[in-house]
């Protein structure tokens, strides 16, 4: 069952923190390099863990588009 919503990192305002990445209880998130975070969207559920926890305010949580 895929979920309705999911996170979107904004990459040019992340400061990979890494916070959205301890705080994903499916471990959807992870920092790239070093550089941002990034959503693997098969595991993503959208609970808006990450989106509450970030200090850069960089997570927006979007609605899925299902067919």
């Amino acid at each position: 069952m895929v979920s309705k919503r999911y996170a979107e990192p904004d990459q040019q305002v992340c400061v990979a923190c890494g916070a959205c990445e301890k705080i994903c209880p499916k471990g959807a998130v992870s920092v790239w390099r070093g550089c941002w975070s990034v959503v693997d969207l098969e595991l993503c559920v959208g609970c808006g863990k990450c989106a509450k926890i970030c200090p850069a305010g960089c997570i927006r949580m979007k609605e899925r588009v299902l067919a």
